[in-house]
């Protein structure tokens, strides 16, 4: 009991200190500034870390852009530039041609439905 007693006459007297009130507004303080604020410390982080992110996004599109530009000045200069990529992405042909499409996936191949034959 004597213990108790002791150890509640300690809390008081810490209870009633001035320092401790200076404690507990520095750390509730640390706790606004680092953590809870608006413009606190962790905000501050997160913010970095999504500048970093869209920088990363801005040189990819910066190189993008270089690539297209590249290709206008070819298409601009040289006509057949503009036949083959109709030829290879929008599968123009000319009117004696015939275009084959071959594909490169493993896909299963799908049953014959009963009116399909192989010829």
């Amino acid at each position: 009991m004597k213990v108790l007693t002791s150890i509640k006459a300690y809390a008081l007297r810490i209870w009633q200190s001035d320092y401790f009130k200076y404690a507990v507004v520095c750390i509730l303080g640390v706790l606004l500034v680092g953590f809870l604020d608006d413009n606190s410390l962790w905000s501050h982080f997160q913010n970095r870390q999504r500048i970093a992110d869209l920088e990363e996004e801005k040189l990819k599109y910066e190189s993008d852009y270089q690539r297209d530009q590249a290709q206008i000045k070819e298409l601009d200069r040289n006509p057949k530039a503009i036949e083959k990529i109709a030829r290879e992405r929008y599968f123009m042909k000319a009117d004696d041609e015939d275009i084959f499409v071959l594909s490169d996936d493993d896909r299963e191949a799908k049953p014959l439905e009963s009116n399909e034959r192989v010829e």
